[in-house]
């Protein structure tokens, strides 16, 4: 059962991470700004539709730590850094010396994508 106090200190959490107010939010997910008001202030629980619409737009966001709290967030930052630690990727590192360029390139099957976020809000991706 999902501790309704706890929910919402997650949803704060998210809502920090991506510098949105709570109508912001629910722009961003499309629902009633209601919703995220009832569900800030613990009246209501999540429905399974709200669930998933967070999950679905932000994905960062694990479902297990939505509901339970267990897990990481953000999920990017998580599995870039299990990637990294993995005997099996490695970081190559190359330089050309008549330009003077320094490029450093992650080597791994594993890894499909890279997303680095900035405090400014926004991001960079790097898609291999």
């Amino acid at each position: 059962m999902i501790n309704n106090t706890e929910f919402s200190e997650r949803l704060k959490r998210i809502m920090e991470f991506y510098q949105l107010s709570a109508s912001g939010f629910a722009d961003r997910i499309k629902v009633p700004r209601s919703s995220i008001s009832h569900l800030l202030s613990g009246r209501n629980k999540p429905s399974l539709d709200f669930v998933m619409k967070v999950i679905k737009e932000f994905d960062e966001v694990e479902l297990y730590w939505l509901l339970n709290g267990k897990g990481n967030f953000p999920m990017q930052a998580s599995l870039i850094s299990e990637n990294i630690s993995k005997p099996d990727a490695h970081v190559g590192i190359s330089e050309n010396i008549n330009e003077g360029v320094v490029e450093e390139k992650i080597i791994s099957n594993d890894i499909e994508r890279i997303v680095i976020f900035f405090k400014n809000g926004t991001f960079k991706e790097y898609i291999k």
